[in-house]
């Protein structure tokens, strides 16, 4: 048996993969989630049958570096689990108004679908068990052109991103497409965060070329109806759930959640992808993330700033230090 953590499974992506995986006899799921009821409930959902008593949840807000740290600490304690084999940082959110920070003081979007996942994914790489599987849900809208209505990303430093008020072009934006910049940056930086965690693993011997762990990003692709734009507007949010969802229908347009959620999984369990590294996964295929996702100075800046904004050390993670 082999355990899989999944962020974010309880609803849309997250909780088709976590379906696909809990039809795979030899996977344990642990489903991390910020809403105790919507925990319960996705549990409910997937593990119906024979995979009920390989399906749970444990508690986690990427919004809170401590709850992280929480869960963490609380799922190393585990001594009844199968060995950890994969990491599905999948949770992710979008906001599109207003200067929306965490308890930690640092911008929501950057700290919940980054920098709450660099924290999770550091402090568990060591308890993970070989061969393992990181896996990063990223997005198109970090391609320039990609996803017309989404700012292309900027990144200056990643001390600007996780503050935006040290960025002096942000405060032009506040009250247009910030929310929307801040988002496709985001899923910049999980490519970025996938680029460098893979080269350290490498550098340490435990990467994938010697039967180690392997770190991937995937484009889930546009998946009208799910819940990521609760940020938006209305009208926004009204065309998202009931026009948009048609559009799947269309020829060449195959990204629903189940069918995105089939192909997260597999990343996680399919001996396809067994030695596949630093990949970028869109339709299910590697293809070429943007230009600026191979520039190594962002690699490190943004590694370099998330070591420092979450505290890491030496003792959490065994591929911090100067590699």
């Amino acid at each position: 048996m082999k355990t899989v953590i999944i962020t974010g499974a309880t609803s849309g992506l997250g909780f088709e993969a976590a379906r696909v995986l809990a039809r795979q006899k030899d996977w344990h799921l642990i489903l991390a989630g910020r809403d105790p009821q919507r925990n319960a409930d996705a549990v409910r959902k997937i593990g119906r049958g024979r995979a009920r008593k390989r399906v749970e949840a444990m508690d986690l807000d990427l919004g809170s570096l401590q709850s992280v740290r929480d869960f963490a600490a609380a799922f190393k304690a585990r001594t009844d689990l199968p060995p950890l084999h994969a990491l599905l940082n999948n949770a992710g959110l979008q906001f599109t108004s207003g200067d929306n920070r965490t308890e930690d003081g640092i911008e929501a979007t950057f700290q919940i679908n980054h920098l709450g996942h660099f924290l999770l994914s550091n402090l568990l790489i060591d308890h993970m068990a070989t061969p393992g599987r990181i896996v990063f849900t990223s997005s198109g809208t970090h391609i320039p052109g990609e996803a017309p209505g989404i700012p292309v990303p900027r990144y200056l430093t990643a001390e600007q991103i996780a503050f935006p008020d040290k960025d002096p072009e942000h405060v032009q934006e506040a009250k247009g497409p910030a929310g929307r910049r801040r988002y496709s940056t985001s899923k910049l930086c999980n490519v970025l965060n996938t680029y460098e965690l893979d080269r350290r693993l490498e550098a340490t011997g435990r990467g994938a070329s010697s039967g180690g762990i392997a770190v991937n990003a995937i484009d889930p692709g546009l998946m009208p109806g799910t819940g990521l734009i609760r940020d938006y507007p209305g009208i926004a949010k009204l065309l998202w759930k009931t026009l948009l969802p048609v559009l799947i229908l269309l020829p060449g347009n195959q990204n629903s959640p189940r069918t995105s959620g089939k192909r997260l999984a597999r990343l996680a369990y399919d001996p396809a992808y067994d030695g596949v590294s630093a990949k970028y996964f869109s339709q299910g295929k590697p293809k070429r993330s943007s230009d600026i996702s191979y520039d190594t100075e962002k690699w490190r800046d943004l590694w370099e700033t998330s070591v420092r904004l979450t505290g890491l050390t030496p003792g959490d993670s065994s591929v911090l230090g100067d590699l």
